[in-house]
């Protein structure tokens, strides 16, 4: 029965006891443990002949999804290396030192990623375009880069779950037969106090922050192609097409100011893609894990596990938190996550009088509260990337993404906001 589920039991297993043993949670490459976790699950998945399980595990890590993530990791890699070689990134963070008061940077930063990702829907492109500059204001400042880089994350979630033009809000308002705007209603209740105790928190901790003795010099050219990325990410336009935008400007700008030249711009971009090697592997073979789990009927075992107890409105309200987080952590996607059982919260929304408003609600705050932690999830892994870090060393920092869930699953059980609930 549990057949389905123990790839990620072994992956979870193996991950926590190497690292007990170890004695350190980032001394165990994650991608050894996708690796013992892939070959248990290869190894279980019979009686298919062994080259039919091969093939569904490399159908799983070449779905259109995760390429265009791979496609995405390349580009930001590049970007991110030659804004760097250039000196982008130094006047950037230049910029936001001069402009924000030292005690501000926090919460500054926290505000620019949920306006940011508010505005353009996507938390991947939101972390794609802050997470250098947090990096480079914690190198400036002597703030830990781990935490400022999961400022950006937390913040890019805000955005994910709220904005009209996410995906998530788009598919969990269809799959609930509600309007978004009603769902927007619903969910701005829910997450606005752990956005504002967030906020607050990080005011605090910004109150010993020294400003930097030296900041760099504030060179408009060099900042042009991170404005531009910002730009053009809050007017909508592709994630891909952004980075290939700051790409090409970083050449532009880089020789105009003679900081580089032709051939050294083609290193740094193909030092930024090597260095993308790591999340890319994890990106591939967490999306042939996963499919080895859906088809051995692992999700399948789940929503039957979850939904045969349910027998009141805060039980069903709490039966599709628990549905939608735990697919969610099989899926590494939130939005597949909402996709896969949305139709059945409506079933157990219906039978059980939960308002489709606050149905929508919940799958999409659980979903990015779950999406929001999870060390192989897109968003951490390019985080992680682009900062030079181990997602596991973000992971204490998610204040806000373990925020929205609390917050989330107190209006469960408190029933609030009561007009929806």
């Amino acid at each position: 029965m549990y057949k389905g589920l123990s790839p990620l039991i072994v992956f979870a297993t193996f991950y926590l006891v190497a690292s007990l043993v170890a004695g350190d949670f980032y001394r165990v490459p994650i991608t050894v443990a996708f690796l013992v976790a892939s070959l248990y699950a290869i190894a279980i998945s019979g009686p298919r002949p062994l080259g039919e399980r091969l093939s569904i595990y490399s159908s799983g890590a070449a779905t259109a999804d995760m390429m265009l993530m791979v496609w995405i990791f390349v580009l930001a890699g590049a970007f991110a290396a030659s804004a760097k070689a250039i000196g982008s990134i130094d006047a950037t963070v230049g910029l936001t030192v001069a402009v924000l008061p030292a005690r501000f940077l926090l919460a500054g930063i926290f505000m620019a990623a949920c306006f940011i990702s508010l505005s353009v829907g996507t938390s991947v492109g939101t972390i794609v375009a802050l997470t250098p500059i947090a990096a480079g204001v914690a190198e400036e400042t002597g703030l830990s880069v781990a935490m400022l880089t999961a400022v950006v994350v937390g913040g890019s979630f805000f955005g994910d779950n709220l904005s009209f033009i996410s995906d998530t809000t788009i598919v969990a308002t269809q799959s609930q037969g509600c309007r978004l705007a009603d769902k927007f209603r619903v969910n701005i209740f829910i997450v606005a106090p752990a956005a504002l105790l967030v906020l607050l928190w990080y005011i605090y901790m910004g109150g010993g922050t020294s400003a930097p003795q030296t900041v760099a010099a504030v060179e408009p050219l060099k900042v042009l192609p991170y404005m531009v990325v910002l730009l053009t990410a809050l007017l909508g336009m592709n994630v891909m097409a952004v980075l290939t935008l700051g790409l090409i400007l970083t050449g532009i700008v880089g020789m105009a100011t003679g900081t580089i030249d032709f051939f050294d711009w083609l290193v740094a971009m193909g030092n930024g893609i090597t260095g993308m090697g790591e999340l890319v592997i994890i990106t591939l073979m967490a999306g042939g894990l996963l499919q080895l789990i859906k088809e051995m009927g692992g999700i399948d075992t789940i929503i039957r596990l979850l939904t045969r107890r349910v027998s009141s409105k805060r039980g069903a309200e709490l039966s599709i938190a628990a549905l939608v987080s735990i697919v969610n952590l099989c899926t590494a996607n939130n939005t597949v996550a909402i996709l896969t059982v949305g139709g059945i919260a409506r079933q157990i929304g219906d039978r059980f009088g939960v308002d489709n408003r606050k149905c929508a609600s919940l799958l999409d705050t659980f979903s990015c509260f779950t999406q929001g932690l999870l060390p192989y999830g897109a968003q951490m892994l390019m985080a992680a990337g682009l900062a030079a870090l181990s997602p596991m060393a973000i992971l204490p920092y998610l204040y806000y993404p373990a925020a929205i869930g609390l917050c989330a699953l107190m209006a469960i059980l408190l029933r609030y906001p009561r007009r929806y609930s």
